[in-house]
């Protein structure tokens, strides 16, 4: 039985899912399965996969299209192994990536569930490591970082302990969009997370990633809202944080109202916050002139 289930969810990335494989069958650490779910991809994503012929690569295929988190979870279901992790189909593993987490975990007290790494991201040719330095706390109760919507816990740098799953659920396949913070989320509610500061990742941005849907976006921010709104409001400041983050993709979508309306909650949860009050004026001038000054704020805060 292997100790390590790698489960790579995939659809119509047949030109990039080699390089996953590779890098996951080039692992140092080599007592794992590779569980690779086709979601009814219509290219030659199976010829590919049979191709490495590997008795560590175990191939399924939904007979119909049922995203990202459906993926996941049918190969959790099929897992072997006590540990999971998970790649996509667009990036790439560092040799040592599954050795230094096994080995993180053999040191580390019971309570931790979830050991993940640093990575690079990759857009245009240019690459920037992650997480910021400026996120605290990296370790232990780390559920305070997150729940702020700092991109901190990429879902293809986890090892997370099966029972994690077994006992608090899998990924939530309403959500559109954000299920990895979600799942964060709750994975931290529970245990403790130990962080390797090694960019032991690659993570390719593509033109069609799902983080460049604003409609899947908006609705999967507010299902988290909603469903963490409890934690988030005992700090209004970060209550009106999230209200003008989604405040701004609402209006940025076209959503001239409820993006306003939105600005209007961040500055009620929070009335000396700056940033909404500037929001709110900025959207009075009309969209063109909102964007322009909003890529300023970008550029140079």
């Amino acid at each position: 039985m292997p100790t390590v289930s790698v489960i790579i969810p995939t659809y119509n990335r047949a030109t990039l899912l080699g390089r996953a494989i590779q890098s996951v069958l080039a692992q140092t650490y080599q007592d794992f399965e590779l569980i690779i779910v086709d979601d009814a991809s219509t290219d030659n994503t199976e010829s590919l996969v049979k191709s490495f012929n590997s008795e560590k690569v175990i191939y399924m295929r939904h007979q119909k299209n049922k995203g990202t988190s459906s993926g996941r979870n049918t190969g959790i279901r099929s897992a072997k192994g006590d540990y999971i992790a998970l790649q996509d189909s667009d990036n790439e593993w560092m040799p040592e990536k599954l050795e230094k987490q096994m080995s993180a975990f053999a040191a580390a007290p019971p309570e931790v569930g979830v050991v993940y790494t640093g990575f690079y991201m990759i857009e245009n040719n240019k690459k920037k490591y992650w997480p910021s330095a400026s996120i605290t706390p990296k370790n232990g109760n780390i559920f305070s970082s997150i729940i702020k919507g700092e991109y901190l816990v990429s879902p293809q740098t986890i090892v997370v302990k099966r029972e994690c799953f077994e006992k608090y659920g899998l990924f939530d396949e309403r959500f559109p969009a954000l299920e990895d913070w979600e799942m964060a989320l709750r994975l931290a509610k529970h245990y403790h997370f130990k962080y390797i500061n090694e960019p032991l990742l690659q993570d390719y941005i593509q033109p069609d990633s799902m983080s460049r849907n604003k409609s899947a976006m908006i609705k999967s921010y507010k299902m988290i809202l909603e469903r963490y709104v409890e934690d988030i409001k005992q700090d209004k400041g970060l209550l009106a944080k999230h209200y003008l983050r989604l405040g701004h993709f609402l209006y940025s979508n076209g959503e001239i109202s409820p993006g306003r309306d939105y600005f209007t909650r961040s500055i009620k949860a929070y009335p000396l916050y700056i940033k909404a009050i500037g929001a709110f004026l900025a959207s009075c001038l009309g969209a063109n002139l909102y964007q322009m000054l909003a890529r300023s704020h970008s550029k140079f805060r």
